[in-house]
């Protein structure tokens, strides 16, 4: 076990869920029922093919001899015709008729397809999991002013609700280009070697209309709605590229969001969960390192960066069908999924583990508040029968000094103190600091997260109900 590469999706990252959608196994099972809806379909359209033959075949359906197919492929260097000739041994009877007319993409091609969807629906089911604890945490926070940045310098106020909401609005836009991709899957269908038909054509004798037929009751009896139109050997590579750009959105979401929590939990505002016999570091006992959205970033870079394998697998196929698609799809597909997988299980622990530390966001926000409230302090002082051009230009002199005493000498902000020595203001230092509320400042944020929730996000959230509750387990 320990003397041979093992991968660290599988090892550490991914859950047995999403490791099983791509395991022998499930691919191989996936075949015999492939070939299970070929021959009744076959059976249906007429060929003579015996109910005896089919019910030999579901019967040993799932009872896979994986040594006999391993080591026929040793001798043959076919892994579908090794499976084939696996699986007449198992059924004698039937033999004659697995995978009649069809070619490897038959059972090759739709079983990607067949798994693909199945791995976007779970892939599915943990992103609206996640957009749910997203959703509670900023309700909950909605109404907690914080100090916003745009260049990470300090900027108008927001709430911690509001900046999850930015988060939230990703996913959202990352669960409309998923629908819209599982919505569009359809199945090769039984194309033959170059995608005509012609084999079929021939099994039927000419009969162009129960050709067209066995597509569509193929795809039907393993639960898709129908079958690409068009076909080479194989479904267009553009197919991987698309569910593969999908996964990359996520990835970039999340990547976003553990960025954002990494630079929080450096402000000492927001933290990622932190268990109690969880080591930072193993030089510095006291640190609290926001390992988890590292992992999250890490993993997202691969799987940005995995995002290439199918485009250019998809844009250097050649004509009905070229074979150097199959290594890599083998490696960049499943990959891909583990990984998205992994990232939405430390995504969904995160967010459902998160630490605010009120204070310290208060205390950081009111010693740059002063600066925040120039506008309102002026407007007080024009009221009070000042010149606003004069005060204009005053409160940017006092600002500069107010921002030299903390830049250059470490002191604290003393802004409001300034503007209460200078006779041009006529406010006291006790009229000041009432314009010192933070809550005045942040705009329609707690709003905004009010409005957002209940048009946009809790009405997914209804739609999916079944799919909520889940908890991600993190292995390391």
């Amino acid at each position: 076990m320990y003397d041979r590469y093992q991968s660290p999706l599988s090892e550490r990252y991914a859950s047995r869920e999403m490791q099983y959608i791509f395991s022998p196994e499930k691919k191989f099972r996936t075949w015999r029922k492939l070939w299970i809806a070929l021959a009744e379909t076959e059976k249906e359209l007429g060929l003579p093919i015996t109910q005896e033959q089919i019910d030999e075949l579901k019967a040993h359906k799932d009872d896979i001899n994986f040594d006999v197919a391993k080591e026929r492929e040793k001798l043959v260097r076919h892994d579908v015709m090794s499976h084939v000739y696996a699986y007449g041994l198992q059924c004698p009877n039937a033999k004659g008729i697995i995978h009649l007319g069809a070619t490897s993409c038959y059972v090759g091609d739709n079983t990607d397809i067949i798994l693909m969807t199945e791995a976007l629906k779970l892939v599915r089911k943990k992103l609206v999991n996640v957009m749910a604890e997203l959703a509670s945490f900023a309700e909950k926070y909605k109404d907690q002013p914080t100090l916003a940045f745009t260049h990470f310098q300090p900027a108008q106020p927001t709430t911690v609700g509001k900046r999850a909401t930015l988060w939230l609005m990703e996913l959202k836009l990352d669960l409309d280009d998923l629908d819209y991709v599982i919505s569009s899957m359809k199945m090769l269908g039984s194309k033959g070697t170059t995608g005509t038909q012609a084999s079929f054509l021939e099994l039927f004798d000419g009969d162009h209309e129960k050709c067209r037929k066995a597509d569509q009751m193929i795809a039907e009896k393993m639960g898709f709605t129908g079958c690409f139109p068009v076909s080479g050997q194989t479904y267009s590579r553009k197919v991987d590229s698309r569910v593969l750009s999908v996964l990359a959105g996520i990835a970039q979401s999340a990547h976003k969001f553990s960025n954002d929590i990494r630079l929080l939990q450096h402000l000492k505002e927001v933290e990622e969960p932190f268990e109690k016999n969880q080591i930072g570091s193993s030089a510095m006992a006291y640190k609290r390192n926001p390992m988890r959205s590292e992992r999250i970033a890490s993993l997202a870079n691969y799987v940005m960066a995995d995002m290439m394998n199918p485009m250019l697998v998809a844009s250097t196929q050649w004509f009905e069908r070229t074979l150097d698609d199959s290594a890599n799809k083998r490696l960049s597909i499943p990959e891909g999924f583990l990984a998205v997988d992994g990232i939405l299980d430390l995504y969904l622990n995160v967010v459902d583990g998160l630490v605010v530390y009120p204070k310290v966001i208060e205390k950081r926000l009111m010693s740059e508040l002063p600066f925040m409230a120039t506008e309102n302090i002026m407007m007080d002082a024009v009221k009070a029968g000042g010149d606003r051009q004069e005060l204009h230009e005053r409160i940017r002199e006092l600002s500069m000094e107010a921002g030299r005493n903390v830049k250059a000498e470490g002191r604290d902000n003393n802004l409001l103190e300034l503007i209460a020595a200078d006779p041009s203001f006529n406010l006291t230092l006790e009229e000041l600091k009432k314009t010192m509320d933070p809550k005045k400042y942040v705009g329609r944020a707690p709003q905004q997260v009010e409005e957002f929730l209940d048009e946009v996000i809790r009405p997914v959230l209804e739609e999916n109900k079944d799919l909520l509750g889940i908890k991600a387990e993190i292995n390391v």
